[in-house]
C-alpha cells in the first residue's frame, strides 16, 4: 500500500505561483508512475499532469501544459506540481495519485491522496 499526502495548497492571487507536494509512505514511489488531478464541486476529477515511474516521460492536459510542471524525486519519495501564472479557473481541490501508467485515465492510478485546496482570487 502507498499512502499519499498532498500539501502546499492555499489562497493566492491571479498570476501567482504555487508548488504542490505529494509525499508517499508505505512504499517507494520509484516503481510507480504518478499524476495530478483536480476537482471542483459538481465536476468530475480532471487530469492535469502525469509522470512515468522513472521520470523520463510526462503528459499534460492542454489547459495547463504551458503553466504547470510535474516532477518526481524518488530520494524524497515525493511528486511535485509547480503551478505558474495561476488563474481563478484553477481554483479546485488538487489530488495526487500513483499507479501503473501516467496518462489521463483515473483508473490507471491505484492510490490517491486526500487532496489540497487551491483558491485563486481575481
Amino acid at each position: 500500500q502507498v499512502q499519499l499526502v498532498e500539501s502546499g495548497g492555499g489562497l493566492v492571487q491571479t498570476g501567482d505561483s504555487l508548488r504542490l507536494s505529494c509525499t508517499a509512505s508505505g512504499r517507494s514511489l520509484s516503481g510507480y508512475a504518478a499524476g495530478w488531478f483536480r476537482q471542483t464541486a459538481g465536476e468530475e476529477r480532471s487530469f492535469l499532469a502525469g509522470i512515468s515511474y522513472n521520470g523520463q516521460f510526462t503528459d499534460y492536459s492542454d489547459s495547463v501544459k504551458d503553466r504547470f510542471t510535474i516532477s518526481k524525486d524518488d530520494a524524497k519519495n515525493a511528486v511535485y506540481l509547480q503551478m505558474n501564472n495561476l488563474k481563478p479557473e484553477d481554483t479546485a481541490v488538487y489530488f495526487c495519485a500513483a499507479g501503473r501508467l501516467y496518462f489521463s485515465d483515473p483508473t490507471d492510478y491505484d492510490y490517491w491522496g486526500q487532496g489540497t485546496q487551491v483558491t485563486v482570487s481575481s
